[in-house]
């Protein structure tokens, strides 16, 4: 297991982060001298979750002779962790980790899982076999950068919620949840600092808007993957 300093991600910090889009995992296959390497990765929002995935692999494959692993959590990728698994120190999980923090990505695992062909590939060989195959997962992973938002609690008359939603869309809000009663309740997460305004104006002051602290929301990376 790594036990080296933490590293920072380029382009990560408290103002976002890149990370994979939730859904399917990352996935590639690699065949080096006829040993085969899958590369599995996946968005992952704690150590824990990070483990199981290791574990995962680790049962859905145990003819493989190694399980290596790296990954990278936390708005500043202040926690990564790598794993040789038996292969050579500095051969697996550290080539694998450096191809997620030059990607820029954090809150990301990958493990790659090996099938030894009878070949030894030498140091130089692993490190770029480890590397490749997760790279190559990445090619066409889609990504979407974490930042931090405001959270406000929006109650409306049921006449104004259509309209003041989509005024607060087009300003570029996220609605994270909608409550429909005797009013209608809306919690949106914005960057905008007029949303009291905004909701006054739209509702000739009979909608209310109020702080309800801060979020992490996805915002999709047009077009975007690693290369």
């Amino acid at each position: 297991m790594d036990t080296r300093p933490p590293r920072t991600a380029p382009d990560a910090g408290p103002t976002g982060h890149l990370t994979l889009a939730g859904g399917p995992d990352a996935v590639a296959t690699l065949d080096v001298k006829r040993s085969k390497f899958l590369a599995v990765v996946r968005r992952v929002d704690s150590e824990a979750a990070a483990r199981e995935l290791i574990a995962e692999q680790r049962r859905a494959h145990r003819d493989a002779r190694h399980h290596c692993s790296a990954f990278v959590l936390g708005a500043r990728g202040e926690t990564t962790r790598t794993n040789d698994d038996g292969e050579p120190s500095g051969t697996a999980g550290g080539p694998m980790l450096d191809v997620l923090v030059g990607a820029g990505l954090s809150d990301v695992c990958a493990v790659v899982v090996r099938w030894f062909g009878g070949t030894l590939l030498g140091a130089g060989g692993l490190v770029r076999a480890y590397g490749d195959a997760v790279s190559l997962a990445l090619q066409t992973a889609p990504l979407v950068r974490r930042e931090p938002r405001s959270l406000w609690r929006i109650r409306l008359a049921h006449a104004d919620a259509g309209r003041v939603e989509g005024l607060l869309r087009s300003k570029g809000a996220q609605v994270i949840d909608t409550e429909y009663g005797a009013d209608v309740a809306l919690v949106v997460a914005t960057e905008a600092d007029d949303v009291e305004a905004v909701v006054a104006a739209a509702t000739s002051g009979a909608g209310t808007a109020e702080p309800a602290g801060r979020t992490w929301v996805d915002v999709p990376v047009p077009d975007a993957q690693t290369r």
